[in-house]
């Protein structure tokens, strides 16, 4: 019985903590893009058409450019 009293505040505060560390990755960006990662490891990285992509999503306001492959 005194192992409860020790126990229930102990889990209280991890549960606490983990809640605190859920939303300061989500204020932090890291649940912003689940499938990027997820589709870039399928792709060569030495391919210009997989470079070119990349760019381009890093680079939403620019427009293609015409004669690109």
């Amino acid at each position: 019985m005194a192992a409860l009293y020790i126990l229930i505040p102990v889990a209280v505060a991890l549960v606490a903590l983990a809640i605190w560390v859920f939303f300061w990755a989500v204020d932090n960006g890291q649940y912003d893009d689940l499938d990027g990662p997820a589709h870039s490891i399928l792709f060569d990285d030495e391919d210009p058409r997989h470079q070119a992509a990349v760019d381009q999503v890093e680079e939403p306001d620019q427009e293609e450019k015409p004669g690109r492959d």
